[in-house]
């Protein structure tokens, strides 16, 4: 085989040389001018917002919980509800067992009717007390003139000092039977009077109010939901048990008012004031991204309002930076459900203003 002309094998290698020759000729100053374009850019921006943003993953998702208790004392009849079922105000929670109060409410009904009796029986009292009045009065007038007649005689030495004594004594027995008479009739209007500036007698103003007790008492057996919520911690709630008054027996967290807590740094709040705009991010939500609002910033550092506040005067103090609560309230209707605990984390925009 012949040789080759090296000529001719330079000739043919020279324009492969060239295209990358000339791709580092134009990379070179690109990325000399691009660089520092980038790096002047980021230096710019920091330079602008640096301080303007605030943000803490230490801040969680709020909700207002009902403890909901009975107002009386009973046995549970029947649950109308399930572990975290969505209710609405009004709705039926459990019953208690309702004919002890019934009973209650029967016997009530009893003391009004007893009470009317009663009242009829001291008007009749009163009556009678009037006549005795009137009959004393006739005894006193007819003792008086009787007495009157015994003095004149008695003047005149046509009467003895006995007779007269007796007139007097007939006279006053007159007297003190027309006061036991009035007496009697100020005792009987007395307990058929009325307080309050009504006509209805007392004793059967007394009987109506323990009647409204006893309805009252029978109406609060069945327990509803004071508010639209979840319903949660329902396994306390047992067919057959009694359950005191006063007593949680089940949470009603609401549905409406949620917001967010988040705990800020104390000296991240230079520049915070209420209004500013907020980004909530949720970590059960990837991706979700939730505007806010700050709605009031916290009266107190957390440390101020535990069970035991730190005591600063001691000889090993340690400065530690103090984190105050936010309210964050939330804009707008998110698209996930907003369960209370959640994690977030929050950015605030302390140059915004959110109406």
């Amino acid at each position: 085989m012949a040789d080759r002309d090296p000529d001719i094998d330079t000739a043919a290698a020279a324009p492969l040389d060239t295209a990358p020759t000339r791709k580092r000729r134009w990379l070179r100053p690109l990325l000399l001018f691009a660089v520092p374009l980038l790096i002047a850019a980021g230096g710019a921006y920091f330079y602008f917002t640096g301080g303007r943003y605030v943000s803490t993953d230490n801040a969680y998702v709020q909700q207002d919980m009902i403890s909901v208790s009975p107002d009386v004392a009973g046995r549970i009849v029947s649950v109308n509800v399930r572990e975290n079922q969505r209710v609405k105000a009004g709705d039926v929670l459990f019953t208690l067992d309702a004919e002890p109060f019934r009973i209650a409410l029967a016997q009530a009904n009893a003391a009004i009717a007893n009470a009317r009796v009663s009242v009829s029986t001291m008007a009749t009292d009163t009556g009678s007390a009037q006549a005795d009045i009137a009959s004393a009065q006739a005894d006193i007038a007819l003792a008086r003139a009787n007495y009157d007649r015994q003095a004149k005689l008695m003047e005149q030495g046509f009467t003895t000092r006995t007779a007269l004594d007796a007139a007097r004594q007939q006279l006053a027995a007159g007297e003190a039977k027309l006061a036991t008479a009035r007496a009697s009739q100020a005792r009987a209007r007395a307990q058929l009077g009325s307080g309050g500036g009504s006509r209805t007698p007392a004793a059967i103003q007394t009987a109506i109010a323990q009647r409204d007790a006893a309805a009252l008492n029978l109406r609060r057996t069945t327990v509803r939901a004071p508010k639209d919520g979840i319903v949660s911690q329902t396994s306390r709630l047992q067919v057959g048990n009694i359950t005191p008054s006063g007593v949680p027996a089940l949470s009603l967290v609401v549905s409406q008012g949620t917001w967010v807590t988040a705990n800020f740094k104390e000296t991240d709040l230079d520049h915070m004031s209420v209004g500013q705009c907020a980004t909530l991010d949720f970590d059960a939500y990837r991706g979700l991204e939730v505007r806010g609002r700050v709605e009031s910033i916290g009266a107190g550092t957390g440390s101020e309002f535990s069970v035991l506040p730190a005591q600063n005067a001691t000889g090993n103090w340690v400065k530690v930076t103090q984190r105050v609560p936010v309210r964050i309230a939330i804009l707008g209707r998110p698209a996930r459900a907003m369960i209370a605990g959640l994690s977030t984390d929050v950015s605030v925009d302390t140059q915004s203003h959110c109406g």
